[in-house]
């Protein structure tokens, strides 16, 4: 892997991470286009690029995530924890982030040999979440706003994260896709998915870059990785500024369109 392997697949990490096709999926495609092996480094990098995505999240909900973390501890404090909108979303925050971490904990093993022969659980997956976009597109109200969120909105996003987990699944796409299972319009579900999702990637890339640095040739991998985090960031919070904006006036078939016509070339080329 070079330095122009990074920033390719930086720009590939940031326009896919937020807007719901799978970067995971992308990844791996252009990874194979371009002849990676799928060994820990790959992998590690693939995981590691996503910390890039979370600056973008983070600078761009900054507002948001200061006044949510401010007013969580000032609810402790006050013993109130609920009293407030903010606080109560960093509760929700918590109870979102509890399902993914368990299940990526537990099965973190079986994730990473999923990565070794990945094509067609992500055809699948990228079909899968063309069906849930689809459905909840066609079914759901879309009334709610963030102002009305509860804990059982957070474990459901929560649990459609989950599914993000494994090789091929759009986070955001299922994250949304959960939101709007709630009833909440799409830039709310957005956003609420997003703010959700923040721990969830934060702690995959740090667990990863801890294990990066036991790895052999380190130090020369290192420009190759801050090169893909950097790319990463600034392109995913442009992508994060697009999609909500589209979101306000335009629906989710598209991106189900998308998927299910990658995710149906991807198994048609492994059934060959």
């Amino acid at each position: 892997m070079t330095i122009v392997h990074a920033f390719i697949l930086g720009i590939v990490q940031g326009l896919t991470e937020f807007i719901p096709v799978s970067s995971t999926a992308h990844l791996l495609i252009v990874e194979k286009l371009l002849g990676f092996p799928s060994d820990d480094r790959t992998f590690a990098f693939s995981i590691i690029i996503q910390l890039g995505t979370v600056f973008a999240l983070l600078l761009f909900f900054l507002k948001d995530i200061w006044q949510i973390t401010e007013a969580f501890f000032l609810g402790i404090k006050n013993r109130t924890p609920f009293e407030s909108l903010n606080s109560r979303l960093g509760w929700l925050v918590l109870v979102a982030t509890i399902p993914a971490l368990v299940v990526g904990f537990f099965l973190k093993d079986v994730v990473e040999s999923m990565f070794r022969d990945p094509f067609t659980l992500a055809g699948v997956r990228l079909v899968i979440t063309a069906l849930i976009l689809t459905a909840v597109e066609y079914f759901d109200s879309r009334d709610r706003t963030l102002e009305s969120a509860t804990w059982q909105d957070a474990l459901t996003v929560g649990l459609f994260q989950v599914l993000a987990i494994f090789p091929g699944a759009s986070r955001s796409g299922t994250t949304i896709a959960g939101g709007m299972v709630r009833g909440f319009d799409r830039p709310s579900a957005a956003r609420f998915a997003f703010l959700m999702s923040a721990p969830i990637l934060l702690a995959a890339g740090a667990y990863q870059s801890l294990k990066v640095i036991d790895m052999a040739g380190t130090i020369d991998f290192l420009p190759i990785l801050l090169t893909g985090v950097l790319t990463a960031a600034i392109v995913g919070w442009f992508s994060i500024k697009w999609l909500i904006g589209y979101l306000n006036n335009h629906s989710l078939y598209i991106f189900a369109i998308y998927c299910a016509v990658v995710g149906s070339i991807l198994l048609l080329i492994q059934s060959i």
